[in-house]
């Protein structure tokens, strides 16, 4: 658990998390918007929902690229 004590794990950890956030935003608006109108609370909450999956993941799993 030493890991979380280090700024490099929580850059890394941030990175991996918003980047997960953009891409589940583009996806589910993209796919949206071809349906019907979107509904941004469930873009956005869906999102954050993945972002913070994506943040559990890195604590629980580890990051590659600190790990190694």
């Amino acid at each position: 658990m030493e890991k979380l004590k280090t700024k490099e794990f929580w850059e890394a950890a941030a990175a991996r998390a918003i980047w997960t956030l953009c891409e589940t935003f583009i996806g589910i608006a993209g796919a949206a918007s071809l349906i019907e109108e979107i509904n941004w609370h469930v873009v956005i909450s869906s999102s954050c929902l993945a972002a913070l999956i994506s943040l559990a993941k890195s604590i629980v799993k580890g990051l590659p690229e600190v790990d190694a």
